[in-house]
């Protein structure tokens, strides 16, 4: 019998994001409290740029768009938020969306998977990801339940399990 395998990837659908945007746009254009603050949310670039009138208030705007993100599926670990800086009379924060499993991380989880997971599986880095292959597929369930439990300071997915 050929081996099972899946693959570890660290991925945010874009779109996702996008829509998660606009929705804290549309709530923080709406919302009582925000009403000449000088509030607002947008993409800028690669990154996504918060701007209010108070260091509290960004903060705010920063806390509708996790929440918005929460709600489509998305792990605020994918989201790497700056501190408030000031700029001119205003704050802003710079947020950014990190993709893919760096090289270290990658190490981390395949000693992970060496060190507790069932025996007789295999952990290889291929780029951006970790391709984890087993001849039981119950070792490979095993191991996806062992790296839930782990408190990874990344979001993980498992993905193309065959």
């Amino acid at each position: 019998m050929a081996d099972s395998s899946f693959d570890i990837v660290s991925k945010v659908e874009r779109q996702e994001v996008d829509n998660a945007l606009n929705q804290a746009a549309k709530e923080i254009s709406q919302r009582y409290d925000f009403k000449g603050v000088g509030a607002s949310i947008a993409w800028s670039g690669e990154k996504i740029e918060m701007r209010a009138n108070a260091e509290e208030r960004v903060k705010a705007v920063l806390d509708i768009f996790e929440t918005k993100l929460v709600k489509r599926g998305i792990s605020l670990k994918a989201l790497d938020a700056g501190e408030p800086q000031a700029s001119g009379k205003e704050y802003k924060i710079f947020a950014s969306i990190e993709e893919g499993i760096s090289q270290e991380n990658a190490k981390k989880v395949a000693k992970i998977i060496r060190d507790e997971g069932p025996k007789g599986v295999k952990a290889q880095v291929q780029g951006d990801e970790l391709r984890v292959s087993s001849k039981s597929r119950d070792d490979l369930q095993a191991v996806q339940q062992l790296l839930k439990g782990k408190d990874l300071d990344f979001a993980v997915q498992f993905v193309n399990y065959r």
